[in-house]
C-alpha cells in the first residue's frame, strides 16, 4: 500500500512562522498571549521551583538530618552475572565490560556486586568489591584484584565498643593516675618536715 511505502519518509511540514504578520496566524503576540513572565523572553517562569516570587517550598521546608551527597562515593556497579559471559581464565576489568556493553562508561570506579552465580575461573580488576562478590570470585579459584594490580582486602571491621566497659576503662585510668600522684606527694611532705640539726 502507499502508506506502507512512504511511512518512513519524513513530512514536508513547513515550521510555523511566528511574529510575521496577522496572515501567518501567529503574528503580534505569536502565541505568547498578552503580558506576563511567559510573554517576556528571558524571564523566570521556566525556572523549577519558582513561584511567582514568594519564597520557594525548597527555602521554606526545614534542613535537618545528614547528607553525603558532595563527597559519597559513586561507583559503576555491575553483578556477577554480568562476568559470567567471559571465558574461563580471562582478566575481566573494567575496558571489557564496556565494550561488552555492562558498563556504560570508565568515568566512575567499577564495583562488582554478588548477585548471581559464577562458575568460572576469572582475574577480576575493579576498584570495590561486596563481601559476597569476594567470596564467591575466590570460591570458584578466581583473583580480585585493584586497578593497581594489586590482591582486593577488605576492610577491618573495627569491633564494638560496650559503652559499660568503656566507662570502667576510663574509671581505672583514672585511679591509677592518681594512686601514682599519691606517693610523690607523700615523699615530698616528710622531707620539707625533718627536724633541724642543732
Amino acid at each position: 500500500m502507499l502508506h506502507d511505502i512512504t511511512g518512513l519518509v519524513p513530512r514536508n511540514k513547513k515550521p510555523t512562522r511566528k511574529g510575521r504578520g496577522k496572515a501567518a496566524g501567529k503574528g503580534k503576540t505569536a502565541g505568547r498571549g498578552t503580558k506576563g513572565s511567559g510573554a517576556h523572553g528571558g524571564d523566570v517562569h521556566w525556572k523549577p521551583g519558582h513561584e511567582g516570587g514568594q519564597t520557594p517550598l525548597f527555602r521554606r521546608w526545614p534542613k535537618r538530618g545528614f547528607s553525603n551527597f558532595k563527597f559519597e562515593r559513586k561507583f559503576n556497579v555491575v553483578n556477577l552475572d554480568a562476568l559470567e559471559q567471559f571465558d574461563n581464565g580471562a582478566t575481566v576489568d573494567a575496558a571489557a565490560l564496556i565494550a561488552l556493553g555492562s558498563v556504560p562508561d570508565a568515568k566512575l570506579p567499577l564495583k562488582v556486586l554478588g548477585d548471581g552465580t559464577l562458575t568460572k575461573k576469572l582475574t577480576v580488576i575493579a576498584g570495590a568489591y561486596s563481601k559476597t562478590a569476594l567470596e564467591k570470585i575466590k570460591a570458584v579459584g578466581g583473583v580480585a584484584q585493584t586497578v593497581k594490580g594489586e590482591a582486593y582486602v577488605t576492610r577491618k571491621e573495627k569491633p564494638a565498643v560496650d559503652p559499660a566497659k568503656a566507662w570502667e576503662r576510663k574509671q581505672q585510668q583514672k585511679n591509677s593516675s592518681g594512686k601514682k600522684a599519691a606517693p610523690a606527694a607523700a615523699a615530698e611532705a616528710p622531707a620539707a618536715e625533718a627536724p633541724k640539726a642543732e
